[in-house]
């Protein structure tokens, strides 16, 4: 068993981290730390609840530490935990600069231990089925790849570090390194990059929508986000020289881990038909439009990888490398929107 700690139990652990460990058979949620509340012994009751970081750090049995906090906790908690001898996740965006994402890597090798992002939305239904749609080469050779990642939220959040301006706030940390994570998984690294950022609500201090382009040799990649979207549109439009995919709607994972429902079911991470998405296109000649049935959605798969990654069976499936180009990315964007101009890509 690989004895887990929980750095914090807010959203991020109790919607996602929480559920996932304490059902999988080779994780054993072990400590948890909240320092003003016991809200984890409503549901694990088994699990330790500590008040202060040291207690996880100076205890020998925890194996594994899920740092979960806020952003500007990310870099410290890492490098302390792996000084500890601890194996790391760390919720994304990874860290808020990219020197300090280069650091935790050279951190985790020189201690011997893993370092991972929880990019879980690599295993979202939707995004798994773009990712056979591509695979399959029924579109032809790809023109563009449009996604968006909206929300509607037309008033401020309070009390929450996000809406704040400062490092690692705002909506390109928040939503946008999801959607770079899933273009590099996709496409590797672009040619360039030309972001537009914005704050679009009355009385916002952090950016709360992008547009970012990235080209690559013979395609572009559109990435989007915003608060203000109430009537949301395709949330995936890949184009090819043959036809098109349309994809609606949003992995149904996030909100059965809100309602309690726990990843162990066989019907785990399966859309309703009604937003499986279309695909238009020519198959040997023949004009073919009808809907493709999605690929199940499984965040579970995040710590299978894991576990076998620690057992020395599988190399992890989000190496810290990666989601250090994101944070190289969001720089670069924050940087284009500055300058107003394309930024080519060399590193």
């Amino acid at each position: 068993m690989i004895r887990a700690a929980l750095a914090s139990y807010g959203m991020s652990g109790e919607v996602f981290h929480a559920p996932l460990l304490s059902v999988h058979p080779q994780f054993e949620l072990y400590k948890i730390l909240e320092r003003n509340r016991n809200k984890s012994k409503e549901r694990y009751a088994d699990v330790q609840v500590v008040k202060s970081y040291e207690e996880i750090l100076h205890d020998e049995n925890v194996d594994l530490v899920i740092v979960n906090t806020p952003n500007a906790y990310h870099f410290d908690m890492a490098k302390q935990a792996l000084e500890a001898g601890k194996h790391v996740v760390m919720e994304k965006p990874f860290t808020n600069t990219s020197d300090e994402a280069a650091e935790l890597i050279n951190i985790a090798k020189r201690n011997n231990k893993l370092l991972t992002v929880f990019q879980n939305r690599r295993l979202d239904s939707d995004f798994r089925t773009v990712q056979k749609v591509l695979e399959s080469k029924m579109l032809g050779y790809l023109v563009e790849y449009e996604a968006h990642y909206d929300r509607y939220r037309n008033f401020i959040q309070q009390n929450t570090w996000k809406e704040e301006s400062g490092p690692g706030s705002g909506i390109l940390y928040n939503l946008g390194s999801h959607m770079i994570d899933q273009a590099l998984t996709l496409f590797g690294l672009p040619k360039s990059l030309l972001a537009k950022l914005g704050i679009q609500r009355e009385g916002g201090k952090a950016h709360d929508s992008y547009h970012l382009i990235l080209s690559y040799e013979s395609f572009q990649v559109v990435l989007k986000s915003s608060y203000l979207v109430r009537d949301e549109g395709p949330r995936y439009k890949v184009l090819g020289n043959l036809g098109t995919f349309t994809k609606y709607g949003l992995d149904v994972q996030e909100n059965d881990l809100k309602a309690g429902k726990v990843p162990t079911d066989t019907n785990w991470g399966t859309e309703p038909p009604d937003i499986w998405g279309t695909l238009d296109t020519e198959i040997e000649g023949l004009h073919f439009k009808g809907k493709v049935e999605s690929e199940k959605g499984n965040y579970l798969a995040f710590y299978d990888n894991l576990a076998d990654a620690i057992n020395k069976q599988a190399e992890l499936l989000v190496k810290a490398e990666e989601a250090m180009h994101v944070i190289q990315l969001i720089e670069l964007a924050e940087k284009s929107h500055a300058e107003g101009k394309e930024l080519t890509i060399n590193f």
